[in-house]
């Protein structure tokens, strides 16, 4: 079963005073991107999240959101008394330099002054980290749970595709007949264009045709292209960590044998059977980006 790089996963926890929201968003990308957006409490658990999710996600860009809503609770600040005592002093200065009133109260002003009042500094207790690990790992397996759904999704289209492209080598083989009789035909008209019949040889004409076709024959490439179309298919099915690259490398394979045939077509039904099986192997390549 394979998996998209592109999830999503939520959960939410409480520890009775604050809530915890945790968010996990993932999209395509060829290695491990980890952005984490969280309050600086939680920085001594970066290395830790990111060993975590490493391990968990596997690859892709990756954007970890941890919020939390203290609203219910008051907020542990301290006042920077020291500096609080400078402003004040500065500003009765002030005041009797432009002989103002030096009873106007200026506590207010002075409280939303720069440092004054500053958010105490927090410790992260082992039982909120616990909460907040516990949300963490929720959240990530509702963001897998995702990305294997979205897989299922693209299962299903690359069944679709790999079967039309098989369909389309089936319905060369009538014109891949035809084409046979029409090229010796046409080598014969020519031939007795420019040489009288008498001439011809027609042991060693038959000889060249027979060495002109096989150098046309697509016999090869079209069993190649059905093992590959298989090998594909029973890829996407297995349990794979690397199947994204592995099925990359198969759709290359894929393409250079329809390249080939289109190549060797000199048929222009040929041709238009070719171009549709290229038509649904870029389908194919565009959904192989985001796969994990």
């Amino acid at each position: 079963m394979i998996k998209s790089m592109t999830g999503y996963g939520r959960a939410e926890s409480g520890d009775g005073e604050r809530k915890y929201t945790i968010e996990i968003k993932t999209i395509n990308s060829k290695q491990f991107d980890l952005q984490m957006r969280m309050p600086s409490l939680f920085k001594e658990k970066e290395l830790e999240l990111r060993t975590f999710l490493l391990q968990r996600l596997e690859r892709g860009k990756v954007e970890l959101t941890i919020q939390v809503d203290a609203s219910q609770t008051a907020e542990n600040f301290t006042i920077n008394k020291a500096l609080a005592h400078r402003y004040f002093e500065e500003i009765r200065q002030l005041q009797r330099e432009l002989n103002l009133d030096e009873k106007q109260n200026f506590v207010d002003v002075i409280l939303r002054l720069p440092e004054v009042v500053q958010p105490a500094p927090e410790v992260l207790a082992d039982d909120t980290w616990h909460v907040v690990r516990a949300a963490v790992d929720e959240a990530a397996e509702h963001c897998d749970q995702s990305r294997q759904n979205e897989g299922r999704l693209l299962q299903a289209d690359f069944e679709l595709r790999i079967g039309l492209i098989q369909d389309y080598l089936q319905k060369i083989e009538p014109f891949e007949i035809a084409r046979i009789e029409r090229i010796r035909e046409k080598l014969r008209k020519d031939l007795e264009k420019y040489f009288e019949t008498q001439n011809i040889d027609q042991n060693r004409f038959e000889q060249e045709i027979i060495y002109y076709l096989e150098k046309i024959d697509i016999t090869e490439e079209k069993v190649r292209l059905k093992q590959h179309c298989n090998y594909f298919m029973q890829t996407v099915k297995e349990n794979n960590t690397s199947g994204g690259k592995k099925l990359n490398f198969i759709s290359q394979e894929v393409g250079r044998e329809i390249n080939t045939i289109g190549s060797k077509a000199s048929d222009y039904e040929m041709q238009r059977l070719v171009v549709q099986m290229k038509d649904e192997l870029e389908k194919i390549k565009e959904q192989l980006f985001n796969i994990l």
